[in-house]
């Protein structure tokens, strides 16, 4: 049976589950609150599956078996930072953020945030952050589309442009309706997919291989290297992969999960469910590009990217192959719509309602968010429209982008009741000008993944900044207020 028309109707259906939550969801969301942060009632194991597959996105299912499909084993110095990095994330941020926004004047989003810790009467912390959050959200949400691009090409023979703008479309309606209540929901069930197809997928693969004793000989025989992990690899470069992993500390679309739980106290469960979801994804996804080292030798791929579309519909029934390509789509849709949210909300909140209409209604604050969505969506898809885009390639940089600028400013937020709203805003313009100088270098220390610097000026530029300031009293108030709840909890 040829694979398209079981592809066809999975998708079909899997989308009009989508959908249906979307506009479930809608009648569920009356306020900017709603429609930004679904008015703090996830529970532990929504927060973390959610937070899960808005992370990973196409890259997991794309990006990272195209990486060790391409030089083998040593590319999983990755996935070591990115689970190093999301379990400190879960441990050090999470609680007391959730904490803190509370007390901070119940802020709603990352820019709200800050500006109700610092209480920063310029606003300039606010503008700032909202600017930081459109320019690398219009990159990274490319990345999304152009995932979403590959997969319809590959699947359907579709034009790249067409498949590009059809699949902006579809993902972009559930965003609209139904706001974070919907991108939460339909996250968890993503969550679910992606967890099933990364399992199904390169248990398929190792068993064509003879089994996973097998593959790693076959794998050998082509070329010994991609057998070792520490292959090529010198400190700099494991420093620079691993480092992937400090990007969650900055990551809007992540951080906002754990501001978004009903109680400070489920986060030790979601914890454990967010970071079993992700070592196991994160195997599945290694296992696949390795395997495929394999299952292509006499025939390499030239855009290692499509690795999982190609072995899922080569080696799977078609059904089973349209539920695993299904969960390209999956990935895909989770992390555009959860950055389309940020994005929206970044301009509903922080700039039209804090600067253009300070009374507005609240639904006209959630129609301003919604058209937010549209209009980020076509930035994005303008960007996207290069074939040759690279998903990995856009992903590092709007990832190194959040935190560089956002990574040191929260944690330091959260830890030091001595920093500023001058440290903040430094540190936040430091930080990304850095990745934005340091990207277009290369050679020696230049090669470098950009976040490390970016995270290294942006931290010293917050310490500094703040020394030769000083907060107000009523700042070291609230910081204590907050104090006293997570040190309740955490004795």
């Amino acid at each position: 049976m040829d694979i398209a028309f079981p592809t066809l109707v999975t998708f079909l259906i899997y989308l009009a589950l989508m959908i249906g939550i979307g506009v479930a969801t809608y009648r569920l969301t009356a306020s900017l609150s709603d429609y930004v942060l679904g008015g703090r009632s996830l529970g532990p194991g929504v927060a973390a599956l959610s937070a899960g597959a808005s992370d990973m996105s196409g890259w997991l299912l794309l990006g990272l078996p195209g990486a060790i499909y391409a030089s083998g084993m040593a590319s999983a110095w990755i996935a070591i930072g990115l689970t190093l990095g999301a379990y400190l994330n879960w441990q050090f941020v999470a609680r007391r953020l959730r904490i803190y926004t509370e007390v901070a004047s119940d802020s709603i989003t990352v820019p709200d945030f800050l500006h109700n810790r610092f209480e920063d009467k310029t606003r300039l912390l606010r503008v700032l952050s909202a600017i930081v959050i459109l320019v690398f959200f219009a990159f990274y949400t490319s990345a999304g589309m152009v995932a979403g691009a590959k997969l319809f090409e590959a699947t359907f023979g579709l034009d790249y442009t067409l498949a590009l703008w059809g699949g902006g479309v579809i993902i972009v309606s559930y965003t609209f309706l139904g706001g974070f209540l919907a991108v939460a929901w339909t996250d968890f069930i993503q969550g679910m997919i992606m967890f099933f197809a990364l399992l199904i997928a390169p248990a398929l693969a190792i068993t064509t291989q003879g089994g996973w004793s097998e593959t790693v000989a076959q794998v050998g025989a082509i070329d010994v290297s991609y057998n070792n992990i520490l292959s090529g690899m010198s400190l700099f470069s494991i420093v620079s992969l691993a480092a992937w992993g400090l990007g969650y500390f900055g990551q809007p679309h992540i951080i906002v999960r754990f501001m978004a739980m009903r109680d400070h106290r489920d986060v030790p469960t979601a914890r454990l469910i967010g970071i079993a979801w992700m070592v196991v994804s994160l195997f599945g996804a290694i296992a696949v590009g390795y395997t495929g080292i394999a299952y292509y030798a006499d025939n390499p791929l030239a855009d290692g990217e499509k690795v999982f579309i190609l072995m899922s519909t080569a080696l799977a029934n078609p059904w089973v192959a349209g539920f695993l390509l299904a969960a390209i789509l999956a990935a895909i849709m989770s992390t555009i719509s959860s950055q389309l949210l940020v994005s929206s909300s970044a301009l509903a909140e922080d700039i039209y309602k804090a600067f253009i209409r300070p009374k507005a209604a609240e639904a006209e604050l959630v129609w301003v968010g919604r058209l937010g969505v549209l209009v980020i969506a076509l930035i994005a898809l303008l960007i996207a429209g290069n074939p040759d885009s690279k998903v990995l390639d856009l992903v590092s940089y709007a990832w190194s982008g959040f935190g560089a600028a956002f990574g040191p400013v929260i944690i330091l937020s959260l830890f030091w009741r001595r920093m500023t709203s001058t440290g903040a805003l430094a540190g936040m313009l430091v930080g990304a000008i850095t990745v934005i100088v340091w990207k277009p270098l290369s050679g020696g220390i230049f090669d470098m993944y950009e976040i490390v610097p970016g995270f290294i000026f942006c931290a010293i530029a917050v310490v500094v900044a703040s020394l030769l300031t000083r907060p107000s009293q009523r700042v070291l108030e609230t910081f204590d207020t907050a104090a006293e709840r997570w040190n309740a909890v955490e004795r």
